[in-house]
């Protein structure tokens, strides 16, 4: 389902409508945070825009999905979704 919504350069084409295909992005796309760390909310943005430019309604999902908490605009990945991806050589310096 998710090669419907990313494309080959690993872009975000749209934010699905249904809430299950769009929690398929968002745990998708959550995994671009390492776990433990704190982001503050330009670094959300940074790494989000890398997908797609939305990154506003997409860092929203997030939190509201309950795959990122906030508290006074430090953002970090809450360990509800284990990190069975890989890790990106640089974190979100890139």
């Amino acid at each position: 389902m998710l090669e419907n919504f990313v494309d080959g350069a690993g872009r975000l084409t749209a934010i699905p409508v249904q809430r299950k295909k769009r929690l398929v992005v968002l745990r998708w796309l959550v995994e671009d945070f390492q776990p433990g760390r704190q982001y503050e909310e330009s670094e959300v943005n940074r790494v989000i825009t890398h997908r797609h430019p939305d990154f506003a309604a997409l860092r929203r999902y997030l939190v509201d999905e309950e795959l990122m908490q906030r508290r006074r605009g430090v953002y970090w990945r809450t360990g509800s979704v284990a990190n069975v991806g890989y890790d990106p050589p640089a974190w979100p310096e890139n």
